[in-house]
């Protein structure tokens, strides 16, 4: 059971490891892919209900790119865990990054809408300096 007001202590940290990536067809090239996940879904902390987004990853690949089925296994196990909106959407990135090093990535989640209010969470790499 969800420990509520209270993330998930207990969130697995080799998430990760089901990612798989294939060689970059064109890696002296930069260009852009696109990556859609509508059904994304885990569930709030506070509240232990589900939460339902859209995850959409736009990177530019080096010598790896994501191979997709692994990628949707991978979100999958979010499906349970109870955590932030902030905090899994960084978490993603920066699980994405250390497996396909691309050379920039921008992940942006859009959550549905729960008491008439809406988030939209964007997380990009290389980090922007301010």
């Amino acid at each position: 059971m969800i420990d509520l007001f209270q993330e998930n202590p207990t969130l697995s940290d080799n998430f990760q490891e089901i990612m798989e990536t294939f060689d970059n067809p064109r890696p002296e090239r930069d260009y852009e892919i696109e990556i859609q996940c509508p059904e994304f879904t885990s569930v709030c902390p506070k509240t232990g209900q589900p939460d339902f987004g859209t995850l959409t990853f736009t990177y530019v690949a080096d010598q790896k790119c994501i191979e997709l089925k692994s990628l949707k296994l991978y979100l999958q196990r979010y499906r349970n865990e109870g955590i932030f909106y902030e905090r899994i959407t960084n978490r993603i990135l920066d699980d994405f990054v250390s497996v396909v090093q691309p050379r920039q990535c921008t992940l942006i989640s859009r959550w549905t809408p729960r008491g008439g209010i809406s988030s939209v969470i964007t997380v990009r790499y290389p980090e922007s300096s301010k």
